[in-house]
């Protein structure tokens, strides 16, 4: 049995695809897809640099490999097999609709900050209860540099009106642990993606969110 581990913070700050909701087996495939489309070798080294990343960024890293074609054209590729009728479905990562339900019976301020676009994270947080249970939604379409830049989790900070020391953040990528850390919050990794010597950096690391418990402040003190 997993051991419990009971978490207070100002507020907390969720990163979505492998944190909240399981699609990264969605993505990898879509990502797959394209690659394969385009006769361009692709393994578990190249699907790793998407991880936790906005695509369009992961994308421009490997464009040498795709002569007489733009980011734009290839992400809205990818995008269209992950919208495909064939794409792998997506499902809430264990644990997170009682501990973002916890939370916001307790009023904890919440904040989602994502690699990805805003339509894909509203539809997304469909999943564990709806966009609505945050105060701010943080996506790629908000910043100018992604994870593993702080410039999103900075961001929902300012908005949430929380310093950074008194919040915390939960993500499942090296990338986002080290967008976290370097905001200056204090951060728990989820093993949904990545193994715990690859989230080494995380504060905390658990296999999914079952194990976790809110502590109200009057507990906490």
């Amino acid at each position: 049995m997993n051991e419990l581990h009971r978490l207070h913070a100002d507020a907390v700050l969720f990163d979505l695809d492998g944190t909240l909701v399981a699609t990264e087996h969605r993505s990898r495939a879509a990502w797959t897809r394209l690659f394969t489309a385009h006769h361009v070798p692709c393994d578990d080294a190249v699907l790793a640099t998407f991880t936790g990343r906005r695509g369009h960024e992961a994308l421009a890293d490997h464009l040498h490999h795709f002569p007489g074609h733009t980011v734009d054209e290839l992400f809205d590729e990818a995008v269209g097999y992950l919208r495909g009728s064939d794409s792998p479905p997506p499902f809430a990562v264990p644990g997170a609709v009682d501990l973002l339900a916890d939370l916001h019976a307790h009023g904890v301020p919440l904040a989602v900050v994502t690699s990805a676009l805003r339509i894909h994270a509203t539809a997304m947080l469909d999943h564990v209860g709806g966009a609505g249970l945050f105060r701010v939604i943080v996506t790629a379409e908000d910043v100018s540099a992604g994870k593993p830049d702080p410039q999103g989790y900075l961001a929902a900070c300012r908005a949430l009106g929380v310093h950074p020391a008194d919040g915390l953040a939960f993500e499942d990528a090296p990338a986002g642990v080290l967008a976290a850390k370097g905001a200056g919050l204090r951060c728990v990794a989820l093993t949904t993606t990545y193994g715990p010597s690859d989230l080494a950096q995380a504060d905390l690391v658990v296999p999914d969110l079952t194990a976790l418990r809110w502590t109200p402040s009057a507990e906490a003190n």
